[in-house]
């Protein structure tokens, strides 16, 4: 049965969309998922399902905004889609709390580095359907903005890896 990463946008973080895990991990037994796990409070869950993954995004979003009463956006990666990011994040060698992964629906626009705003050392670059972003001086002294983002969700080397670790115990 497939695994999949479930990467929710805007939860538990900076007082907005409040969402205690174990509601979350009930919302998705609900769905029909097993093996359903979650990792900290901002929204990582791990799950198996027969269904595919436009499917387990649709499942989830519906609820969500059923619990929340708004959208909440999650973004799907099977597991052999995240453990491909995460060997093509071209920033290795660099501290894994200081590299981050924006997850997007679909690609990102070509000229997207262009158009950021507020660079002061961070570097950038673009995977299939992710942003890979170097914060040289840390995450919080930085004023990158980068116009896409907010459709997406970021999670830094440590959060993917250890989701990656979860997943490998469902195997």
């Amino acid at each position: 049965m497939p695994i999949y990463i479930a990467l929710l946008r805007a939860v538990n973080v900076g007082g907005t969309g409040k969402l205690p895990m174990s509601e979350l991990r009930a919302m998705c037994l609900d769905a029909g998922f097993t093996d359903v796990t979650t990792y900290i409070a901002s929204g990582n869950v791990v799950l198996r399902t027969e269904t595919d993954a436009a499917n387990v995004k649709h499942q989830m979003e519906l609820r969500l905004k059923q619990h929340a009463a708004k959208p909440v956006s999650v973004i799907v990666r099977t597991f052999d889609e995240l453990v491909a990011v995460l060997e093509a994040n071209p920033f290795k060698e660099t501290p894994p709390n200081q590299s981050v992964t924006i997850f997007l629906d679909e690609p990102p626009p070509k000229d997207l580095i262009d158009r950021v705003t507020g660079q002061k050392g961070e570097e950038l670059q673009l995977g299939r359907r992710e942003i890979y972003v170097h914060y040289i001086n840390g995450i919080a002294n930085s004023t990158l903005k980068i116009p896409i983002a907010n459709n997406g969700t970021g999670r830094n080397i440590n959060t993917l890896t250890k989701l990656k670790e979860i997943a490998l115990k469902l195997q």
